[in-house]
């Protein structure tokens, strides 16, 4: 068995620790944790670190394509290795939930989210796991972009901090269950 854990976010300093990183956040931190690193790879267009958990080959990977193209990576790597869409579990940003909230889904549509609608287009179906984590509307004023490709606001940061650990802690315990139904109960709310 092989499973795909994805992050997403924008490659590059300029990028570090923005909302739309939060993704690559969860996954630096657990990487880190299992005393990994990641290795450009220049094929996959992405970041890649892996090793074996309990006898199961696990990818994590960090798309260096941008958001907006983050599917070319994760199809490249389904094909690649021949894994199943029923392992793919992708880490990402969503505007409208509230900061630090996560929620576990087995699919659903992309929600105007760039980087899972280049996912879906280019794997072919929204038929996925993935764990969605609040970074929250733009204040009165802000557009979108500007909110998104910003850092969190100080007032933020312990909150961001807390659901980075609980999302690592849905990711090990994913990684050990293989129970969607299990995990949702667990981790969402």
């Amino acid at each position: 068995m092989v499973k795909l854990i994805v992050g997403l976010g924008n490659p590059g300093t300029k990028y570090h620790e923005t909302r739309h990183n939060v993704g690559f956040m969860v996954l630096d931190k657990l990487v880190k944790e299992l005393s990994l690193h990641f290795t450009a790879d220049a094929i996959f267009q992405a970041e890649v670190a892996s090793t074996f958990l309990d006898g199961e080959k696990v990818y994590f990977v960090k798309p260096t394509t941008f958001m907006n193209e983050s599917g070319k990576a994760v199809h490249a790597f389904l094909s690649y290795y021949n894994i199943s869409v029923t392992d793919l579990l992708v880490i990402y940003d969503d505007l409208d939930m509230e900061v630090g909230k996560i929620r576990f889904r087995k699919n659903g549509s992309a929600g105007g989210h760039n980087g899972i609608k280049s996912i879906i287009a280019h794997i072919g179906t929204q038929e996925f796991d993935r764990i969605k984590i609040g970074i929250g509307r733009p204040q009165k004023g802000m557009t979108v972009v500007h909110h998104v490709l910003g850092k969190f606001r100080e007032e933020d940061k312990i909150t961001i901090d807390l659901a980075i650990e609980k999302v690592d802690n849905a990711i090990k315990y994913y990684l050990q269950e293989d129970d969607s139904e299990k995990i949702m109960r667990k981790f969402n709310g």
